[in-house]
């Protein structure tokens, strides 16, 4: 077919017109688009009944299942991904004063998701409880500006009741620069 019978108006060979169109009972689409619905069986079985010459020529183009089930996306397919526990890491948190600036230092804590803790709403309390600015910076690590290393190793417990004093380890981090905050 050139390119000149595509592009020309008007009726086509072997064409019957008016073009009659066959609409599904169930999902009210034309019956060659049913297979795309979500309850395509229910679509087959109105075939089966009102259509059955119909429902033969779907039968026939249905031959492989397994392909069907491959071809539609389950759900929480590839959008949901499951995060592994690390429960090989021991149970705990970490404080230290890391230097940032001349006179100025932040307070880093790690070791908080060990106990299941969501470190936003940690951070949060932080910088409410310190009257500073607190974030997450790293997957396991909250920053929060200024000095406040002694007085976590009270708060933590008091906010945290599964959180004992003798979990939580006193790290000094030198040599690490946090002049970004």
């Amino acid at each position: 077919m050139s390119t000149d019978d595509k592009l020309a108006m008007g009726p086509k060979d072997g064409v019957t017109y008016p073009i009659q169109v066959t609409y599904c009972g169930n999902c009210s689409m034309p019956i060659e688009y049913c297979e795309y619905y979500p309850e395509y069986d229910k679509c087959k079985q109105w075939l089966e009944k009102n259509l059955p010459s119909e429902f033969e020529k779907v039968k026939i183009g249905d031959d492989n299942p397994v392909e069907e089930e491959k071809k539609r996306q389950k759900r929480g397919g590839k959008g949901m991904i499951k995060t592994k526990k690390k429960e090989d890491v021991p149970k705990q948190v970490c404080v230290s004063r890391a230097p940032r600036g001349k006179k100025k230092s932040v307070t880093v804590v790690t070791g908080l998701s060990t106990f299941d803790i969501d470190l936003k709403v940690a951070a949060k309390f932080f910088g409410t409880k310190f009257a500073c600015g607190s974030s997450v910076t790293g997957e396991d690590e909250i920053v929060i500006q200024g000095d406040v290393k002694d007085d976590l190793f009270d708060v933590i417990p008091d906010k945290w009741p599964e959180i004992d004093e003798d979990l939580i380890e006193d790290w000094e981090i030198k040599n690490v620069n946090y002049s970004y905050i």
